[in-house]
């Protein structure tokens, strides 16, 4: 029952215009982070926070939306960069987006520095790591195994950066508090 609950609160979430103003905010920063200030090494690895924003809109709101923020935050930045649209790498910010908020939501009232470590790790594996590898691959006709490899490390990297802004920003109650009031109609 109570996850009935949860899930039709987050389904309730879609009524709410501050909640989707919030999102839109977060597809913002996730563009500008992902597109305009990211790190590139090459065509294939670049380092940036795109998916902070997005795991954020998801742990805050709930994974419906932290997937909808995810798959905006893509197709957008793309066009707006002029990235031809890789739609394996759009599943795999969908899936860091489903992902993040899902565990986020099942963990309870687990300390948050494990939950947004359980939440931000197999979001980034599956998501980053496995899927959108996948979709780079092959758009690049790049060894799946060559290309996981770096952007395994790659990866690590990010998500500890990403785990820490993330703990913070959940830890503050001041931060909290105003998530608390965005999710109120």
């Amino acid at each position: 029952m109570d996850k009935n609950h949860n899930f039709k609160s987050e389904l309730m979430l879609f009524n709410n215009p501050k909640v989707l103003t919030a999102s839109a905010l977060l597809v913002a920063v996730s563009i500008v982070c992902g597109k305009l200030l990211a790190f590139n090494i090459g065509f294939i690895l670049r380092f940036s926070f795109e998916n902070m924003p997005i795991m954020l809109a998801s742990m805050a709101f709930g994974s419906l939306i932290g997937g909808i923020t995810a798959v905006a935050a893509d197709l957008i930045g793309c066009l707006i960069v002029g990235y031809e649209i890789n739609p394996l790498v759009t599943l795999g910010a969908l899936v860091i987006g489903l992902i993040s908020g899902f565990i986020f939501r099942i963990t309870g009232k687990l300390p948050i520095l494990v939950k947004v470590l359980v939440s931000v790790i197999p979001a980034h594996l599956v998501g980053s790591v496995l899927v959108k590898t996948v979709g780079l691959a092959k758009f690049y006709e790049i060894p799946f195994w060559n290309l996981v490899a770096w952007r395994g490390l790659n990866y690590v990297i990010i998500a500890t950066l990403e785990i820490l802004l993330l703990y913070y920003l959940f830890k503050s109650k001041s931060i909290n508090s105003q998530l608390e009031r965005i999710k109120q109609r």
